[in-house]
């Protein structure tokens, strides 16, 4: 069993004549204008809160101190 590391498996498929693949466009059925409703009401309510900062602890038994 062989075992290769990420560049030495890209050098490999290159050679080969194989390259990463990117989609060329966007699929036909996609709604920009629902996209951007979806964006701006779903998401905002569903993405999680950011970290508020503020005293804390690495210790267990000390909470709040630092």
């Amino acid at each position: 069993m062989f075992s290769y590391r990420v560049e030495g498996t890209w050098r490999r498929l290159k050679r080969h004549g194989w390259s990463r693949q990117q989609p060329t466009r966007r699929a036909i059925e996609r709604d920009e204008d629902v996209v951007d409703v979806w964006k701006k009401e779903t998401w905002s309510r569903v993405r999680a809160p950011r970290w508020s900062v503020g005293p804390g602890s690495s210790s267990r038994t000390r909470p709040g101190s630092r």
